[in-house]
C-alpha cells in the first residue's frame, strides 16, 4: 500500500486534535501574556493591580484542574485496562495537566512571588501560612502528575475512593490560602 492510500488511525486523528487543541490553548497563553505585558509597558503604576489579577486567573486555572484530574481517575478507575474508554481518560488527564495545570501553576508561583516580594510579605506570618498551603498544593499537583503516568502505563493501584478523598487535599490547602490573603489572622 502507498503512502496516500494509507488510512488514517483513530489514535493518529485523535493525536491531530489534540496537537491543535495544546496549539489553541498556547495561542491563548500567548496572547493573554501579550496583553498583560502591554499594559505593564502601557501603565507602570498599574503593574500591581495587573499581576494580581493574572495571579488570581491563574490560581483558578490551576485550581480548577486539581479539581478535575482527581474525579477524571475515579472514572478511570472504572475503565477496563487498555480499553478505548482507559485511553480516552490517558489523553484527558494528559491534556489538562500540560495545557492547563502546570502552566497555570507556573504563573501563579512565578507572579505570586513577584507580588511578595513587591509587596514585602516574606516577613509576614499570615504569608508563611500561605506559602505552605501552596506548598501543599504543588505537592497534590506533582502527586497528580505522577498518578497520571501511572494510570497512563496501566499501573493504578488505588481505589477510587482514594481519588475522591485526594480531591479534598487541594480544596483544603485553597481555603487555607485565601483565608490567609483575605483575612490576614496572624
Amino acid at each position: 500500500m502507498t503512502e496516500p492510500d494509507r488510512e488514517i488511525s483513530e489514535a493518529e486523528i485523535s493525536e491531530a486534535k489534540g496537537r491543535k487543541a495544546a496549539m489553541r490553548a498556547v495561542m491563548a497563553l500567548a496572547v493573554f501574556l501579550g496583553l498583560a505585558a502591554f499594559v505593564f509597558l502601557l501603565s507602570p503604576s498599574a503593574r500591581y493591580d495587573w499581576a494580581k489579577a493574572v495571579h488570581v486567573i491563574a490560581v483558578i486555572s490551576w485550581m480548577a484542574g486539581m479539581l478535575y484530574l482527581p474525579r477524571l481517575f475515579v472514572y478511570h478507575c472504572d475503565a477496563e485496562p487498555g480499553s478505548v474508554q482507559a485511553e480516552t481518560f490517558v489523553v484527558m488527564e494528559r491534556r489538562l495537566l500540560k495545557v492547563i495545570m502546570t502552566p497555570a501553576m507556573i504563573v501563579s508561583w512565578v507572579v505570586g512571588l513577584w507580588l511578595a516580594w513587591t509587596a514585602g510579605y516574606f516577613a509576614e506570618i499570615w504569608f508563611l501560612g500561605k506559602l505552605v498551603a501552596v506548598l501543599i498544593m504543588s505537592w497534590a499537583h506533582g502527586y497528580l502528575a505522577k498518578s497520571a503516568r501511572l494510570f497512563a502505563e496501566g499501573r493504578n493501584d488505588k481505589p477510587a475512593r482514594h481519588w475522591r478523598i485526594i480531591n479534598e487535599v487541594p480544596t483544603i490547602a485553597m481555603i487555607a490560602a485565601v483565608v490567609l490573603v483575605i483575612v490576614k489572622p496572624f
